[in-house]
C-alpha cells in the first residue's frame, strides 16, 4: 500500500492502533478527550509497536449521535495534531465516510489512508475525492447506516454476498482511479452474532480478491455478547479471533491493545516460519 510516495509492506501483518477521539464509543477504555491523553495513547502505541494509527471523530456503532461535520473535523484535527508532532513518520488512517472531512483534513495535514465504513455508499462524491487525491481507500462492507444497519442482516449466504459486493465495489473502485484498495468484511454493521461468526469462518473467501484484507473485531459485540461480559472483559477473545483472522489472510488488524495484538502476529508469524 503506497501513502507519501512511501510503501507500506504487507507482506507481513500489521496493526492499525485505534486512537478514539468520540465522546460515545462502545469502549470507553478506548476513549481520549484531551491532547495530553491522546500524546499518551499515542506514545504508549508506538512503544508497544504499532505500525499506523486509525483516527475518528464519528461513532459508528449502533444508534450513535449524529455528529455535525464541523465537530467531526474539529476532533480529527485535535488528534492529528498530536500524532504528526511525536509521530511525524507514522501513517494514520482517517475513519470518516465524509469527503469533505477527508478533503480538508489531507489540506491540513498531508496524505492520509481513507477508512470508510460506507465504502462510498453514504456520500457520493467520496470515492472521487479519494481517486483526485490519490489517497489509499479502506472500503467497509455495511447496509443502511448505524442507526439502520442491524435491521438489515438478510443474506442468501453472508460470506458469498460480501465477495460478490467486494467484486463489484473492487471494480467501481478501479475505474474510477483508486489503486490503493483493502477490503473490510464489516464485522459487527449489518451481521447478526451467529453471521459474524460464519463471516469469520469463511473469511479466507475474500482474500481471492486480489487486495489486502483488514479485519476489525476489537472488543466488538460479536465477542462480549457470546462471553456474557463487557467490552472492557473482551480483550481475551479478541485476541482469539486475532489469531482465526490472521490464519484465514487478514493482512491488517485494527486494535484497540496493540501489545496484544503485536504478539499474536508474533506467534501467528512463529507458526507459519514468516518471523
Amino acid at each position: 500500500m503506497r501513502l507519501n510516495n512511501t510503501i507500506i509492506d504487507l507482506s507481513k501483518p500489521r496493526v492499525m492502533t485505534i486512537i478514539n477521539i468520540t465522546p460515545d464509543s462502545f469502549y470507553d477504555g478506548s476513549r481520549c478527550f484531551t491532547e495530553e491523553l491522546i500524546e499518551r495513547k499515542v506514545l504508549a502505541a508506538l512503544d508497544e509497536g504499532a505500525d499506523m494509527f486509525d483516527v475518528g471523530g464519528y461513532s459508528s456503532r449502533s444508534n450513535a449521535d449524529d455528529v455535525p461535520i464541523n465537530e467531526e473535523i474539529r476532533r480529527i484535527a485535535r488528534a492529528m495534531k498530536v500524532i504528526r508532532r511525536v509521530a511525524p513518520s507514522t501513517a494514520v488512517s482517517i475513519d470518516s465516510f465524509r469527503a469533505e472531512v477527508i478533503r480538508r483534513t489531507v489540506e491540513e495535514f498531508g496524505d492520509c489512508i481513507v477508512n470508510d465504513i460506507s465504502a462510498g455508499e453514504l456520500d457520493p462524491t467520496m470515492v472521487e475525492t479519494v481517486a483526485e487525491l490519490r489517497l489509499p481507500y479502506v472500503a467497509m462492507h455495511m447496509r443502511g447506516t448505524p442507526t439502520t444497519m442491524q435491521k438489515m442482516t438478510s443474506y442468501s449466504d453472508v460470506v458469498e454476498d460480501v465477495h460478490k459486493y467486494f467484486l463489484r465495489k473492487i471494480e467501481q473502485l478501479r475505474e474510477a482511479g483508486i489503486e490503493d484498495i483493502v477490503v473490510d468484511a464489516g464485522f459487527g454493521f449489518a451481521k447478526s452474532l451467529d453471521q459474524n461468526y460464519e463471516l469469520m469462518r469463511g473469511l479466507r473467501r475474500l482474500t481471492d480478491l486480489g487486495v489486502p484484507l483488514l479485519v476489525g473485531i476489537s472488543r466488538k459485540s460479536m465477542i462480549y455478547q457470546l462471553l456474557g461480559c463487557t467490552p472492557d472483559k473482551a480483550l481475551n477473545g479478541t485476541t482469539a479471533l486475532h489469531m482465526e483472522a490472521l490464519r484465514q489472510g487478514a493482512k491488517i488488524l485494527r486494535v484497540h491493545d496493540t501489545r496484544e495484538a503485536k504478539e499474536v502476529i508474533t506467534i501467528f508469524n512463529k507458526l507459519n516460519k514468516t518471523e
